[in-house]
């Protein structure tokens, strides 16, 4: 594990450790076992178990280890809790996001869009078929798009619009307003790229 995701590991289960199961459990949609001790999360529509004397997390059908950034995106969402002001429903994108999205944005587009737009930008159909392997659901946007329930109170939406000679293809990752009230806005950033990494990968597995 990388020195930076391992200060990260530890440091959101140190503080998830410090609060009060009920102040989680008030305000996220997990559930907890007191003699376990351990949560019960939804992530991308599959149950996880947070083992917290064991610090370690585990996909509750199987037993599949969660890989270390979807563990620190979901630590995170815990550690963070905290009572919410919902807004009203709308997409927004990462630039629109409080307290330093429109500073990362650039990286982000680099790192995140760019390979999007490389995978699907010419087989925007393509995206429909690779995010269902992943829960996603198609929506009406752009040449291609779905939604993907993340976590309960998270949803993000992924566009494609395809290219051609004369046009380039084009991407983006949305998020709901509010979404950094749930998540560090480290962990806003490393979510949508998460994403894309999850769906680049599955589309060049499948050539």
């Amino acid at each position: 594990m990388e020195t930076n995701y391992r200060i990260a590991y530890d440091k959101y289960w140190q503080d998830i450790k410090e609060k009060q199961a009920e102040e989680i459990t008030k305000n996220r949609a997990v559930s907890y076992n007191s003699q376990c001790h351990q949560f019960e999360v939804s992530f991308f529509n599959s149950e996880y178990v947070l083992d917290c004397p064991a610090e370690k997390i585990y996909r509750k059908s199987d037993g599949h280890s969660l890989d270390i950034m979807g563990s620190i995106i979901m630590l995170n969402y815990l550690a963070y809790a905290r009572p919410l002001q919902r807004s009203i429903h709308k997409w927004i994108s990462l630039k629109e996001i409080p307290n330093g999205g429109a500073l990362f944005y650039p990286a982000f587009h680099k790192n995140s869009i760019i390979p999007l737009v490389k995978a699907f930008g010419v087989q925007s159909q393509e995206l429909y078929r690779v995010a269902a392997t992943m829960g996603g659901r198609q929506a009406d946007l752009g040449d291609a798009a779905v939604i993907f329930q993340v976590f309960p109170e998270i949803s993000m939406c992924v566009v494609v619009w395809e290219g051609d000679e004369e046009v380039r293809g084009n991407a983006t990752i949305l998020y709901e307003p509010g979404v950094d009230e749930l998540l560090h806005i480290e962990s806003v950033i490393g979510l949508g790229s998460y994403i894309s990494e999850k769906l680049v990968r599955r589309s060049v597995s499948s050539l």
